[in-house]
C-alpha cells in the first residue's frame, strides 16, 4: 500500500485516527518512574532540604521516607566520611557545590554510618534543575552502594595482612576442651558459605586424639554432622556444619579469614587475620556478638600480598568459589578421597552434576588466570 504524501509528511491521517500515533504520557508518570528508579535517586529543594526520595534511596540509607524527606542535607546525623575517617565538611559536600555553582558534581565518593550502626560505601552525582531565571531551584542526587566494589579494590590493593589475637574465658569452649594445664591449638582451615545460610567448616589439630576432637566438636550446639576427613602424620581434620553463625566466620564477612582457636587454662584466644585496610575493631564488635568479654590482645601487621589470589577469587562465581574451597579442604583431591563428589554435593544441597559443573567451572578459572592471563588483571 502507497503511503500518502499527507502521512509521509507527518500530517494528521484523513481518517482522524491521530490517536493512534500521538501518545499523551500521564501527568503522575514522572513521579510514578522516580519510585520504581532503580538507582537511588533524592531530590533537595533551594533551602537545602529533602523534598523527594525513592524507595531504593530509603533501603540504601537505612531509613524510611518519612525520615529522610523534610531534613537538611547537611545534618550531623548523617555520619558522611571521607576514605581516612574524617567527616566531608559541608563546604565539601557536591551539595553544596551544585547550590553555589549551578554546576553538576559527578563520581563523589564517600562512606556513611547507617543507623545501625554499619557502614556503606556510596557513589554519587549530583545535578541541578534551574528555574526560568537560571538558578537552582533543586539538586537531583543519584548514588550506588559501592561496599562490594570498594573492599574488593581495598583487597586487590593492600599487600599488608593485620593478624589479630583476641583473648576472652574459658567458659567460651565446651568442658570437653578445657584444660588444667598447657594448651590446646585448633586451626580452623576454611569457613564455606552454603546457599541455606549455614557453613561448612574444616577444622585441625594436632593436640587431640581424633576421637576426642570429634566429640568435641560435637559439644558445640551450632555444629552437626561432625565427622573425621583425615588423620595424617598426627593431624586430623575434621569437617562439620555450623547451623548458626560462629566466631569463624567473624573474619571472613570482614574480608579475611580465621586461623585459630587456642585454648590454655584461664582463657581461650581467637586467632585470624584481615585486609590491612580493615578496621579490627570491626572484628572486636564481631566477636563480642557471641563473648561480650572479649579483648583484643595482640595486633601485627605484615605483608602478605594476595594479589593472585584476590583477581581469582573476583573471576569466580560465589558458588565456584565455595565448591573449590570445600573440595580442597574436603579432601576431594587427596588421594584416596576423604570426601566424595556426592558427599560435597549433599552438603551444597545439590545434584552431583550441578557441583561437578561448579567445580570443573572453577577449576578452568584458575588454570586460565595461572596459565594464560598471567596476571594481566592485576594491572
Amino acid at each position: 500500500m502507497t503511503e500518502s504524501p499527507e502521512t509521509a509528511a507527518g500530517e494528521e491521517p484523513a481518517d482522524g485516527r491521530e490517536d493512534e500515533f500521538v501518545r499523551t504520557p500521564p501527568e503522575d508518570l514522572a513521579r510514578r518512574v522516580f519510585d520504581v528508579n532503580p538507582v537511588s535517586t533524592v531530590v533537595i529543594d533551594s533551602a537545602g532540604n529533602y523534598a523527594f526520595a525513592n524507595e531504593r534511596a530509603a533501603e540504601t540509607l537505612g531509613r524510611t521516607n518519612e525520615e529522610i524527606v523534610g531534613r537538611a542535607y547537611d545534618d550531623a546525623e548523617w555520619n558522611i566520611y571521607y576514605d581516612d575517617g574524617s567527616p566531608v565538611p559541608t563546604s565539601e559536600n557536591p551539595v553544596t557545590r551544585v547550590l553555589e555553582t549551578g554546576e553538576p558534581v559527578f563520581g563523589f565518593e564517600h562512606w556513611i554510618e547507617l543507623p545501625d550502626g554499619s557502614e556503606r560505601w556510596l557513589s554519587s552525582n549530583s545535578a541541578p534543575v534551574l528555574d526560568d531565571d537560571g538558578d537552582v531551584e533543586y539538586v537531583v542526587v543519584s548514588f550506588e552502594d559501592a561496599t562490594a566494589l570498594k573492599r574488593r579494590e581495598e583487597r586487590l590493593t593492600s599487600d599488608h595482612v593485620r593478624r589479630l589475637e583476641f583473648r576472652t574465658d574459658r567458659a567460651a569452649v565446651p568442658p570437653s576442651l578445657r584444660v588444667a594445664d598447657g594448651e590446646i591449638r585448633l586451626e580452623v582451615d576454611s569457613v564455606v558459605p552454603l546457599q541455606n545460610g549455614t557453613t561448612v567448616q574444616y577444622m585441625g589439630t594436632s593436640d587431640l586424639p581424633a576421637s576426642e576432637f570429634v566429640t568435641a566438636v560435637e559439644e558445640v550446639s551450632h555444629y552437626r554432622d561432625a565427622r573425621l576427613l583425615s588423620s595424617i602424620d598426627g593431624y586430623h581434620r575434621v569437617e562439620a556444619t555450623a547451623e548458626s553463625e560462629t566466631v569463624s566466620q567473624v573474619f571472613p564477612d570482614l574480608g579475611g579469614r580465621a586461623c585459630a582457636v587456642v585454648i590454655a587454662p584461664d582463657e581461650v584466644r581467637f586467632l585470624g587475620e584481615l585486609p590491612g585496610d580493615v578496621d579490627p575493631r570491626q572484628a572486636a564488635a564481631g566477636i563480642r556478638w557471641f563473648h561480650p568479654e572479649v579483648e583484643l590482645v595482640s595486633e601485627d601487621l605484615v605483608y602478605s600480598p594476595q594479589l593472585l589470589y584476590g583477581v581469582v577469587a573476583d573471576a569466580l562465581t560465589e558458588r565456584q568459589l565455595s565448591a573449590l574451597d570445600a573440595a580442597y579442604f574436603g579432601g576431594y583431591f587427596d588421594t584416596p578421597r576423604t570426601s566424595t563428589g556426592d558427599e560435597l554435593a549433599d552438603r551444597f544441597d545439590v545434584t552431583r552434576q550441578t557441583f561437578n559443573q561448579h567445580l570443573r567451572k572453577a577449576q578452568r578459572t584458575v588454570f586460565r588466570h595461572l596459565f594464560e592471563k598471567s596476571g594481566a588483571d592485576a594491572r
